[in-house]
């Protein structure tokens, strides 16, 4: 089985992932169904043989180290692919997530059009959460390439592992990648304001030391753009500010009502309407009352903050899920097993 046919194969299907297991055949993920791929089963010398390929050796003894590894790899003028390998039963196994070489307009993604007007906001904290593979990296993307058309601003990003390729246009963009460029997220966030940055991409907030980077580069006047793995906005609040100990969270909540500007918060569904995923965003603007909640520990209150503030752009993930559901996008049964108020889901049973 070689790498690149199967890498092949799995575009030409429309894979969104591939899992490959020792003693297994390969899997793709395509909308949302995991299907055989027809190829033959695999050995542990033949996925050992894979990694290594993708690898080289120094980094394949790094591998057999570490027992995990994240990185990325190609298809020559068709797709880039983030990687994990990972042993299993002492085995090792890879999981592929496909992410295309043109970056999809913004406009194009089907999220709120409030969203495009992040992009021209000229400082702050800007987060796009959700689950793995709710097309976070996807969305951040877009927004950056929709800058580098339109400003000419300084963009360093930092990713685990690189995903899209950004092509300068008005903007010069850097692109470093943990564990060759930089240690770490935040060995990179702490060097960054001495290399000239006007926009900066923190790949995930992961700890406490990368988050606190990440606000302090919003305090001092750039556009942070990042993620959380997160499903709501008011959990997002909550999880910046429970990584704090308890003493300085008064203080974080200060600084986060100040520098917060919004959340984006991503599920992807199946389409019922044609081929293909669709997302359902939540949006959080910052606004007085938004501020005002954070500041004073009264996070609860913001689902109802996003619900009466339609008329900014605010969304919530039920008003989201109706939306699709109205215009024939998704399932009933979707907005049943995704609903998150009684309203919504008496409204769709009785659809």
């Amino acid at each position: 089985m070689s790498l690149q046919e199967l890498l092949k194969e799995s575009i030409d299907r429309g894979a969104s992932d591939i899992h490959v297991v020792t003693g297994q055949q390969p899997i793709f993920r395509i909308n949302t169904e995991l299907l055989e791929s027809g190829y033959p089963v695999t050995t542990s010398e033949s996925v050992a043989a894979m990694v290594r390929e993708m690898l080289g050796d120094r980094r394949y003894a790094q591998f057999l180290r570490r027992r995990d590894y994240d990185f990325a790899t190609h298809v020559k003028d068709r797709a880039r692919f983030r990687v994990n390998a990972h042993f299993q039963r002492d085995t090792i196994s890879v999981a592929f997530r496909a992410i295309p070489s043109d970056i999809p307009p913004l406009e194009s993604l089907n999220l709120p059009p409030i969203v495009s007007t992040f992009t021209d906001l000229p400082s702050g904290l800007v987060l796009v959460t959700g689950e793995t593979g709710s097309g976070k990296s996807t969305t951040l993307a877009s927004m950056i390439d929709r800058m580098n058309h339109k400003y000419g601003y300084h963009v360093i990003t930092l990713e685990d592992p690189i995903e899209y390729t950004l092509q300068h246009d008005k903007c010069l963009i850097e692109q470093r990648e943990v564990g060759s460029d930089v240690p770490s997220f935040a060995s990179g966030l702490k060097h960054v304001l001495r290399q000239d940055p006007d926009i900066i991409l923190v790949g995930e907030m992961r700890d406490l030391e990368t988050i606190s980077a990440a606000i302090t580069a919003a305090e001092t006047g750039h556009l942070v753009l990042s993620t959380l793995h997160t499903q709501s906005a008011a959990q997002t609040v909550e999880r910046i500010i429970d990584v704090y100990p308890a003493e300085q969270q008064n203080q974080i909540r200060a600084m986060l009502a100040n520098t917060l500007q919004a959340v984006v918060s991503q599920r992807l569904f199946k389409r019922i309407d044609c081929k293909g995923m669709v997302p359902t965003a939540e949006v959080l603007i910052c606004n007085n009352a938004t501020r005002a909640c954070i500041r004073e520990n009264r996070i609860f209150e913001i689902p109802n903050i996003i619900q009466t503030n339609a008329a900014m752009g605010m969304i919530t993930q039920d008003q989201s899920l109706k939306r699709l559901f109205l215009n024939g996008c998704i399932s009933r049964e979707t907005v049943l097993n995704n609903a998150r108020t009684k309203d919504l889901l008496e409204a769709a049973r009785s659809a």
